[in-house]
């Protein structure tokens, strides 16, 4: 498979615990490492507790990453929890060409207010798609293909093989293809601005 990244690419995910924000870094790591890039994904977590905040890492590269700490100057951060803008510094060590991806049904101008952040901003119903897809509002993998699709880091069908090959058996059928419904919504409902 074709990379289609030529250097360091470091992602931050800013969520609450019990949201899938561990889980969807380690699916992204996956994919990226099926498509052949050296990968890393770790959580960090605050008080251990659902619904408390946590952040959650990834690097990728064509390259082996020597580095091992915690990602500060990201190329892209996701927040899977609009009400964390204005209480976590989600935007602290982004650079001016970073992008900021935000689960929220308000609008590009509000996160853009919320935050101070000036570059580019992308926003997508993540926790709607995956009510709407899966009956719960999960919106890892929603936000997943919103990251797929902004920063083309690896494919959305690498994505998807590498989620069915994780979950197939291990959850139920429908909740398997509600998933991946809501992962390809997300590819396709991302909006950006900024």
């Amino acid at each position: 498979m074709q990379r289609t990244i030529s250097k360091l690419l470091e992602i931050r995910w800013h969520g609450r615990a019990g949201q899938g924000a561990k889980s969807a870094a380690q699916i992204l790591a996956e994919a990226a490492l099926a498509e052949g890039m050296y990968v890393q994904a770790f959580p960090e977590y605050g008080a251990e507790r659902s619904g408390a905040p946590m952040r959650a890492f990834n690097k990728i590269s064509p390259r082996y990453i020597r580095s091992h700490s915690p990602v500060l100057n990201p190329d892209v951060v996701l927040v899977l929890d609009d009400t964390l803008l204005g209480v976590i510094p989600v935007t602290d060590g982004m650079k001016e060409d970073s992008v900021l991806i935000v689960n929220t049904s308000r609008s590009v101008d509000w996160v853009k207010n919320k935050t101070g952040f000036s570059g580019k901003i992308c926003i997508v119903r993540a926790t709607d798609i995956a009510f709407e897809e899966t009956g719960r509002g999960m919106p890892n993998t929603s936000m997943l293909g919103a990251l797929v699709k902004v920063t083309g880091t690896v494919s959305l069908e690498t994505v998807e093989q590498n989620i069915q090959g994780t979950l197939e058996g291990k959850i139920p059928a429908k909740v398997l293809e509600g998933n991946l419904r809501a992962l390809r919504r997300g590819f396709e409902e991302v909006t950006c601005g900024g």
